[in-house]
């Protein structure tokens, strides 16, 4: 199997994640509530000009972090709570269901933040455009309280509950960034261990696919050039610590699915920046996948950091990364 490798210019989405709970960009609790805005044009830059714009963006947003408002459902979704094994699931479901597919967001964040609006966001954006009537985010366990396997096993719990409700494998997008990239992953290597049924695709943002940290990777040679995940951000330090490892061996195929017998899994679709932390991993993680013989679309953004379509949303690079999703989820899906 081959790699597509695209190198694009474009961009879109919300704002962030991560070890100190931050995020806003959510209608107040007492307000009308909002439709889900998707734009079709974005900011094009290119070269210093878009590292500068993107360096400028972050350097405002981690200086004005705040506790983000009450979640209100946009336009045309409903919003309801359930416990899956102690774990609270949100679902939001369209009220014009366009197809049987639904999206199961496995959200990032280093293993120690939890769920973010941007999140929601993210997850309704990527779902309207893949015409997913259902979308599921999983408020799974955090470090460093909960170590592997708390959150593989949360995850776990809430796709056995998905089957339950008769939803079909081949109907699910499983979609992760960063630290949920990761997940996703690790919960498709346990669905085929346990002879479980696969998801129709898995969609990666900036997968955290290795817990170590080796020189000569994009680990160094990007730690400057990420103004997301890099050297001096509030981000930088839950990488480097991987809370969540417990005792296991940073080489561990359960935490570094680029070390894990990856045959079996569905078609494979990995977005990461060209400035990013993560870009040698994702790489690897892409070549992995080829080898083992998965379908799978690697696409690079030049300039761009980690996450980007999360926390960048006006960029086109984030639009055409959402619209990629959809396209992908189009071509393996029914």
């Amino acid at each position: 199997m081959k790699i597509g490798m695209n190198l694009k210019a474009k961009a879109l989405l919300a704002t962030a994640v991560v070890s100190i709970g931050l995020f806003v960009n959510a209608s107040p609790i007492w307000a009308e509530p909002q439709p889900l805005t998707i734009p079709s044009d974005g900011i094009v830059l290119q070269g210093q000009a878009k590292e500068k714009y993107v360096a400028d963006y972050m350097k405002k947003f981690f200086s004005q972090m705040k506790p983000p408002a009450p979640f209100e459902a946009p336009v045309g979704w409903k919003m309801e709570t359930v416990t899956v094994n102690g774990i609270t699931l949100e679902r939001m479901t369209a009220d014009q269901k366009k197809s049987d597919r639904v999206l199961l967001q496995m959200h990032g964040g280093g293993y120690v933040g939890g769920m973010s609006n941007n999140h929601r966001i993210l997850g309704l954006r990527q779902a309207t455009l893949a015409d997913a009537g259902e979308v599921y985010f999983v408020n799974y366990r955090l470090a460093p309280a909960h170590v592997y396997p708390a959150a593989l096993e949360d995850a776990v719990a809430v796709y056995k509950e998905l089957l339950n409700r008769g939803i079909k494998g081949e109907n699910i997008i499983l979609t992760g960034d960063s630290a949920g990239g990761n997940l996703a992953v690790e919960l498709s290597l346990y669905l085929k261990e346990n002879k479980l049924p696969q998801p129709g695709v898995i969609a990666l943002a900036s997968p955290w696919t290795t817990f170590e940290h080796k020189k000569g990777t994009s680990r160094y040679y990007n730690d400057e050039k990420d103004v997301i995940l890099g050297k001096g951000t509030p981000l930088n330090i839950p990488v480097k610590d991987a809370k969540y490892k417990g005792k296991l061996n940073r080489k561990d195929p359960r935490l570094s699915p680029i070390y894990a017998d990856l045959s079996g899994l569905p078609p494979m679709l990995i977005q990461a920046g060209g400035n990013e932390l993560f870009l040698t991993e994702s790489v690897r993680l892409a070549e992995k996948a080829a080898a083992d013989g998965i379908p799978v679309t690697l696409t690079v953004y030049p300039g761009m950091s980690h996450d980007f379509a999360l926390l960048l949303p006006e960029m086109q690079d984030s639009i055409d990364s959402l619209d990629e999703i959809a396209d992908f989820a189009n071509r393996y899906m029914k």
